[in-house]
């Protein structure tokens, strides 16, 4: 039987440390960084082995390098667009490639998002062309990891990450003028982790595929049921009908592959409503 390949973690966050998990539940050899050493300590603890390493945009942190010999990097850090420029994620990936390239990592995955493709009121695939106008930091740090790459790289577009305690309702309690009419493009924690599992078993290199729950109910109606069962406030009011762009992205490329959405449609997420 052939040894499974090596999986380096970049970043143990709210996705990146339940995939560690799963996939060392599969028998692949993990390891992986976070960027504290309260946490380094908490996860060293639960016996996944970790590296303290932060990208600030270059890196810090120590021993970090034994992340870099792996078979698989795995990379998952948000581009932390709220607190940085648009620039600063693109200059994290930057450090990671040309370590990735010094280290002749073979394969890399790279966590990207939906919101690479705007709104203009359609379905969108991974066929569809995209600007660097919707989210620079995002379209830019993809293309720096496919431009003159040595290493077979598939990039994954997640949409909006929930689940467990990751409640959407949740962040519009109480809200006015919340948008309700349009389409969803939600992923429960439990397939993005199955999902990206699923390529690494499957092999599947040098794609870009779709994280999506393959149903797209409307806003409102997940924001009425989350409510209504976990017993906190609607939104106060909604925008007026038609108001707001939408789009609406396909997960018809992944499903082709034989992936099966354990929640594939938003309104039947499960959650953790935390004290």
């Amino acid at each position: 039987m052939m040894n499974k390949p090596r999986v380096s973690i970049i970043g143990y966050g709210w996705l990146g440390e339940p995939l560690a998990s799963y996939l060392k539940e599969k028998g692949f050899p993990v390891k992986g960084s976070t960027t504290t050493s309260e946490k380094l300590n908490k996860l060293t603890d639960t016996g996944l082995e970790t590296y303290l390493l932060k990208f600030s945009p270059h890196p810090i942190g120590r021993a970090f390098q034994n992340l870099f010999d792996t078979d698989i990097l795995f990379i998952n850090i948000p581009p932390a667009r709220r607190s940085q420029p648009d620039s600063f994620h693109p200059e994290q990936i930057k450090y990671i490639k040309a370590m990735a390239i010094q280290y002749r990592i073979p394969k890399i995955i790279y966590t990207s998002a939906t919101s690479v493709y705007p709104d203009n009121n359609q379905r969108a695939t991974e066929a569809n062309t995209i600007n660097v106008y919707d989210n620079p930091a995002l379209y830019n740090a993809e293309q720096i990891l496919r431009k003159e790459k040595t290493y077979d790289l598939t990039v994954i577009r997640y949409g909006g990450l929930l689940g467990v305690d990751r409640i959407p309702g949740r962040y519009f309690s109480g809200k006015e003028n919340v948008t309700g009419d349009t389409p969803v493009n939600y992923i429960h924690r439990d397939d993005a982790v199955a999902l990206a599992a699923w390529i690494i078993e499957n092999r599947l290199w040098n794609e870009t595929f779709n994280g999506v729950a393959p149903l797209h109910p409307q806003r409102k109606d997940i924001y009425e049921k989350n409510a209504a069962e976990m017993g906190f406030s609607s939104p106060i009011s909604y925008a007026k009908i038609g108001e707001s762009k939408w789009k609406e992205v396909s997960s018809a490329k992944i499903i082709a592959t034989g992936f099966k959405f354990k929640f594939p449609d938003p309104m039947d997420f499960g959650y953790t409503l935390s004290k």
